[in-house]
């Protein structure tokens, strides 16, 4: 099982910034494309972004494009996730994994960072 550990969340204004980070448990990291999701309360999980293997390509789900940026460091084995202009509907648990499909398939969710945007 691939384990990763999200870290980097918390409690932002609107029009604030958070980066998160997703760190592999166990594996290398820099062989898969890595995705971030997110859930808010009574909402599905939902893709964010994905960077591939080579950062040759970089996905973003409409509702955070021009916002966030997904970059990875594989000498640290970890995948950020830059989060600015936060807005109130952001607020969810972010989870990242080393898979870019429909998060309906993937079934080895770690625990997640919980971003909170409020005044």
């Amino acid at each position: 099982q691939l384990q990763v550990v999200e870290s980097g969340g918390g409690l932002v204004q609107p029009g604030g910034s958070l980066r998160l980070s997703c760190a592999a448990a166990g594996f290398t990291l820099a062989t898969y494309a890595i995705g971030w999701f997110r859930q808010a309360p009574g909402k599905e999980r939902e893709g964010v972004s994905c960077i591939s293997v080579n950062e040759n390509r970089r996905t973003y789900a409409d509702f955070v494009k021009g916002r966030f940026a997904i970059s990875r460091d594989n000498a640290k084995n970890t995948v950020y996730l830059q989060m600015n202009s936060l807005k109130p509907e952001d607020t969810a648990v972010y989870y990242c994994a080393p898979f870019c499909g429909d998060p309906r398939v993937y079934n080895s969710w770690g625990q997640g960072t919980r971003v909170t945007v409020s005044s």
